[in-house]
């Protein structure tokens, strides 16, 4: 059995993972609270292993050294305590990181491998270039995404999905924190897949061509 991969992303509503000049947001978009805090923090409990991609790995070194322990949100002490694996070619190692280890190569091979011999759950925080390629290749099990609630859309930056495929989603878990904050934990599919399993159980597909031609054929 392979280890289960969550693609763990923030958001703003209109699917931006992060913003640029003029932009002024803070961290969280300005929005967290104690409740998400804590959820964050729950999510977090347990053995579990990271993977990063070069450029949020990046980032994280830049911006964890000015943020004192004090200041840190416990979740993140947790997640740069676990084991890591950042996923780069052009990185070289050792990195200034408690347990984190640089793999050179195919990030999809690289992930493929660390869910057939993980025995714990593997999660990614951002990373959303290596996380869409392995969207693609069916290696992510699930989608955990936080939406906040603004709208960036003259300072947003770096879309989440942009450039990657289409998937169908199927819910598994949703919440809600401080009033304000939404977590929706999807599986995905890719909607060739969804339509073969849908046709093998015999029931309706979702419209398109194919479903059309289902309706108009004789029955």
């Amino acid at each position: 059995m392979t280890a289960t991969y969550t693609f763990d992303v923030f958001t703003s509503l209109d699917g931006n993972a992060s913003y640029g000049p003029p932009g002024d947001w803070g961290g969280y978009w300005g929005k967290q609270g104690p409740e998400f805090l804590d959820h964050r923090r729950a999510a977090y409990d347990g053995e579990q292993r990271m993977v990063f991609g070069a450029t949020t790995f990046g980032l994280f070194l830049q911006m964890l050294p000015a943020i004192g322990p004090e200041d840190r949100d416990a979740w993140m002490d947790r997640m740069i305590n676990y084991p890591g694996t950042v996923v780069s070619s052009t990185l070289q190692g050792p990195v200034d990181w408690p347990d984190a280890t640089v793999a050179k190569g195919d990030g999809v091979e690289i992930v493929r491998r660390m869910k057939a011999e993980s025995d714990v759950p593997i999660r990614s925080h951002g990373s959303l270039s290596l996380n869409r390629a392995l969207m693609a290749a069916g290696l992510v099990d699930r989608i955990q995404i936080t939406v906040f609630p603004v709208v960036a859309a003259q300072t947003g930056d770096e879309p989440v999905f942009a450039g990657g495929g289409d998937f169908d989603l199927d819910l598994l878990e949703s919440g809600t924190f401080d009033g304000r904050i939404q977590e929706l934990v999807y599986r995905p599919t890719p909607p060739h897949l969804a339509f073969k399993l849908t046709e093998r159980l015999g029931g309706w597909a979702a419209p398109g061509r194919a479903a059309r031609r289902r309706r108009r054929s004789p029955g």
